[in-house]
């Protein structure tokens, strides 16, 4: 008889547990939402959140108030997110940098995979690879045979040793067999602006980031990371198109602190799918530079462990570390 009362009240917990979920779904929210972007006004991750946030608020029927806290490349305001309460009303516009590079890189107070529920990707950013308009190299296969015909004669920058523009160029320069010196700088503004000076000679960054420049005719534009051309940018062809397999782009999605209920981060999920499939949203993220996305929690889930494994393989392979 014991063995079958053990079936039974087994079910019995699991549609109780359900329904306790679906209660607390129903009843959220009861007050605003904190969106904690771990980045300064005006950036990528920032815009995204803003954009996402204001259709959420009416669908939701409160406000969703976003939180700058910015520092240590998104990793403080990402800590703040995993060691807040897990009720809902605490989300995170998480990204590609705090996820799934920095702890590949350094000592965080999280564990990207445990320690976030995720909710919804909101989009992706392609980079691209640009020269100054001096170096005679007119595509990516051009660029590859002049690196490769002076090896540790020109350089290349980012935005700082362990950044996305840093691991992208590290697999591109891996990939194309060639060698060159990384000159690593504070943020994308200099780095980009050294190589519009001519002081080194390209660098991988954000399409929105250098796309100005390169219609001005500052920046020659070779190859963009994704795997398809980017929206913003038609004309030019793929990375991949010349080193098949190359593929890397920055991300955005809305996670929770884990243990958020599961009916509430369904809900998110759900209603955040429904806004990236609103035209003027889209048209609005496309005019950002970033290419709108959406998918479930599981299918989000997913993409972050591929992601921090791809990224892994790389700093393991060009032994980066960061104290």
């Amino acid at each position: 008889m014991k063995t079958l009362i053990r079936p039974f009240a087994a079910l019995a917990l699991a549609c109780a547990c359900t329904a306790a979920g679906n209660a607390v779904a129903q009843g959220y929210p009861t007050h605003p939402i904190k969106v904690i972007v771990p980045w300064p006004p005006g950036q990528a991750t920032d815009v995204a959140a803003r954009m996402v946030a204001e259709r959420l608020s009416p669908v939701l029927g409160q406000p969703l108030v976003v939180d700058n806290r910015p520092g240590v490349g998104g990793v403080l305001g990402s800590e703040t997110a995993a060691k807040s309460p897990a009720d809902g009303y605490t989300l995170l516009a998480g990204s590609s940098g705090p996820i799934s590079i920095s702890p590949n890189v350094q000592k965080v107070a999280y564990e990207p995979l445990k320690d976030f529920a995720p909710i919804s990707l909101i989009a992706v950013n392609p980079f691209v690879l640009v020269v100054n308009p001096s170096i005679p190299a007119k595509n990516v296969k051009e660029l590859v045979a002049l690196l490769k015909a002076n090896p540790g004669k020109y350089s290349f920058a980012s935005s700082g040793s362990g950044a996305t523009s840093h691991l992208m160029s590290v697999l591109f320069n891996s990939m194309a067999g060639v060698n060159a010196v990384h000159v690593p700088y504070k943020g994308s503004s200099q780095s980009i602006t050294d190589v519009v000076n001519g002081q080194v000679a390209y660098t991988i960054e954000t399409v929105p980031a250098v796309a100005g420049l390169v219609k001005a005719g500052k920046l020659r534009a070779l190859g963009a990371t994704s795997v398809t051309r980017a929206q913003a940018m038609p004309d030019v062809p793929t990375i991949a198109e010349t080193l098949p397999g190359y593929e890397m782009f920055g991300w955005i999605g809305l996670v929770a602190p884990a243990g958020t209920p599961q009916a509430i981060t369904d809900r998110i999920s759900a209603e955040t799918r429904k806004i990236m499939q609103d035209p003027e949203i889209r048209q609005r993220f496309l005019s950002a530079g970033m290419e709108p996305a959406g998918n479930t929690p599981a299918e989000f889930t997913a993409f972050m462990k591929k992601q921090n494994e791809r990224y892994g393989a790389i700093v393991k392979q060009a032994h980066i570390k960061l104290d």
